[in-house]
């Protein structure tokens, strides 16, 4: 009876980590779409609204690595419950915005609670979960983190075309009170940490360095090198991170335990998961941009392409994490990130006259290279490190996806303008009287317009314009195309590191490792 009511508490403790995950993530992709209307809105510029996406990730930069410390003395269940609180109180006071510098205060309100619930909801998992079926008790709670991303921009479109741009935020507001009863009622009181004095250097190290570089990161293929503003953010946020580094290396209680570095698993995971995450850019980032700019699609039908991919990940994530429990990582991982390969591969040949079916099925391959890949390699990282710095672990590793996650839009942003302007210089020099293709193609464009009642000045003007708009296309293909190939190399890396990855990993509370255990986390602690 005690084994059933345990099996039970674990997999509905499990539910309320995937509904406060899928919620806070569902958040993001959502308001993307909305930025357009927010600016008819609240009538402000691109420059002003962007801050409502900046904000909310600043935020997440500065609270993100506090989550393990207070994960630990608290208890995950209270800074759970917390968290949820907070990210749906911001939902609801985002919802209620009447200007754009209210929604951004109201954004870093909902970002305080959003970035903790990721971690934490890791953390519980992994106090809740036996080693023997993490992996798919990660599969389920990825499902949120992967589906929450397609359903947003579907969602959101819908929201905005036919409904109030306010339900947005609203549709939060009932699901977060739902998730907090369930979180007060279900999960159980873990076992904390007395607290022996906080780590502020290591936490205003961490804020300053991590948002100078974020802050600077967001503005993507925008940055101003010539505003002086942004190398010193840049340089403030590299020695605030090295000061960082070294006061964690040295701390008796640090607020990011670094040394978890040491184990060989964890550290092979982490940069494993840095590598697919820039790959993951290459679908998340540039296709929708592709779809909507180039062939025209709306919000809503881009979403609607890109939800089967979603799905299959969505599916693989269990299963996946099932067959992991059975026989490890690498079984899993080497298969889902050849297929990962595959299909980038594939995508970066597409074009404007490729269908969107297609392009659909590409990305369903994709999706289920990315369901049977990304959660044995994290879970097997995670599992080896010892149940006491769980938390610090689970709270390192976001911090560093949400790193990551900025400086990969920033990198494809780059490339991807950088390789559009060079394509353009390139395709449009051909564009000459002597080029008897670009000849032929100007005096048919030029007697069409002349037909249909156009001066003969401004045949030639509609004529060129639509030419140099057919090359400006044509360069924006190719440029596409060449940063998706990127990501091929990306993870052809990351299947030559998954090998070293040292296998299934134990049980490490057989080895002591319990919660209560370890006041101080020492070097050799971690070692042991």
């Amino acid at each position: 009876m005690e084994e059933q009511q345990g099996a039970l508490y674990k997999w509905m403790a499990l539910l309320v980590c995937v509904i406060g995950t899928f919620m806070s993530i569902l958040d993001s992709s959502i308001v993307n779409i909305a930025i357009p209307k927010l600016m008819a809105v609240f009538g402000v510029s691109l420059d002003d609204v962007k801050w409502i996406l900046t904000a909310y990730t600043l935020a997440l930069g500065a609270i993100i690595p506090l989550t393990g410390y207070l994960g630990d003395i608290l208890g995950t269940k209270k800074v759970f419950i917390f968290a949820l609180i907070m990210f749906t109180v911001g939902s609801f006071f985002c919802g209620f915005a009447w200007s754009n510098s209210s929604m951004i205060v109201f954004r870093v309100i909902q970002a305080l609670g959003g970035g903790m619930i990721m971690p934490v909801a890791m953390s519980i998992i992994y106090e809740i979960i036996p080693p023997a079926e993490r992996g798919m008790a990660l599969g389920f709670w990825g499902i949120a983190s992967m589906a929450a991303p397609a359903i947003g921009p579907t969602l959101g479109g819908y929201i905005i075309e036919k409904l109030d741009w306010r339900l947005i935020f609203y549709v939060n507001v009932p699901i977060g009170i739902i998730c907090v009863a369930l979180a007060v009622i279900l999960l159980k009181p873990s076992v904390v940490k007395p607290a022996k004095g906080f780590d502020w250097i290591g936490f205003i190290s961490s804020t300053v360095g991590l948002v100078s570089i974020l802050y600077v990161l967001g503005e993507g293929s925008n940055i101003d090198w010539s505003d002086i503003k942004n190398p010193l953010l840049l340089t403030l946020g590299g020695f605030c991170l090295m000061l960082f580094v070294v006061n964690e290396l040295t701390h008796l209680d640090p607020l990011l335990d670094l040394r978890v570095f040491t184990i060989f698993d964890f550290s092979i995971s982490q940069v494993i998961s840095c590598i697919t995450t820039f790959s993951l850019m290459g679908a998340t980032y540039i296709l929708p941009v592709f779809l909507q700019n180039m062939r025209g699609y709306t919000a809503m039908e881009t979403g609607l392409i890109m939800l089967p991919s979603a799905v299959a990940t969505g599916i693989l994530m269990p299963v996946s994490g099932f067959i992991f429990d059975k026989v490890g990582a690498k079984p899993v991982a080497v298969p889902g990130l050849f297929l990962l390969a595959w299909a980038s591969y594939e995508l970066s040949f597409i074009n404007l006259n490729t269908s969107k079916e297609f392009i659909s099925f590409l990305l369903v391959i994709r999706g289920i290279g990315l369901g049977l890949s990304m959660m044995p390699i994290n879970t097997s990282g995670m599992n080896a490190v010892p149940q006491r710095l769980v938390g610090r672990a689970s709270a390192l590793s976001n911090t560093i996806r949400q790193v990551m996650g900025s400086l990969s839009v920033t990198i494809m942003t780059m490339t991807l303008n950088a390789r559009v302007n060079t394509n353009y210089a390139r395709l449009s020099e051909q564009v000459t009287a002597f080029n008897s293709q670009a000849a032929t193609m100007f005096n048919q464009l030029q007697g069409l317009f002349t037909t249909n009642r156009f001066s003969t000045a401004e045949a030639q003007g509609a004529a060129t314009s639509v030419i140099y708009g057919l090359v400006y296309k044509q360069a924006y293909v190719d440029a596409m195309d060449y940063a998706i190939a990127i990501t091929v190399v990306a993870v052809a890396i990351a299947i030559i590191v998954v090998f070293f990855m040292r296998g299934k990993q134990k049980d490490t509370s057989q080895n002591g490792d319990h919660p209560d255990e370890g006041e101080g986390l020492t070097h050799a602690a971690v070692l042991e």
